[in-house]
């Protein structure tokens, strides 16, 4: 599959350290709406991925603590962008917080685009 499954911060850094864009899930296993919207999650992370320039992440909030206290996630699911390994907003919003497909599906489209011209001039 497509998607990284992070167990730290450190894990994250070495990811955003190999990827221009990458788009984190932080999520729980105990979550209803994240359970709701994983499989939308995956598909877009199938459609969307480009080797180098843009990965998605999801992010147990309770194996990789350090992660989620790092980017202050108090609710799940919630979804975080980031350009070369600062947290950036797409679409003018910062994050997403909860389950919202059409959001989501909507960023994960714009920075599809954006890793695709990336790649191309590579």
């Amino acid at each position: 599959d497509k998607l990284n499954h992070i167990a730290s911060a450190a894990e994250l850094d070495t990811l955003m350290s190999n990827n221009t864009y990458v788009v984190v899930d932080f999520y729980a296993d105990w979550c209803g709406p994240c359970k709701a919207i994983a499989p939308s999650y995956a598909a877009l992370a199938k459609q969307h991925s480009i080797e180098g320039v843009l990965a998605f992440a999801k992010v147990n909030v309770d194996h990789a603590q350090d992660a989620a206290a790092r980017y202050r996630v108090s609710a799940m699911p919630t979804f975080m962008f980031f350009k070369e390994g600062k947290q950036v907003a797409v679409n003018g919003q910062a994050m997403i917080q909860g389950a919202d497909p059409r959001s989501l599906s909507a960023a994960a489209e714009k920075l599809g685009g954006l890793a695709k011209k990336r790649a191309a001039s590579a």
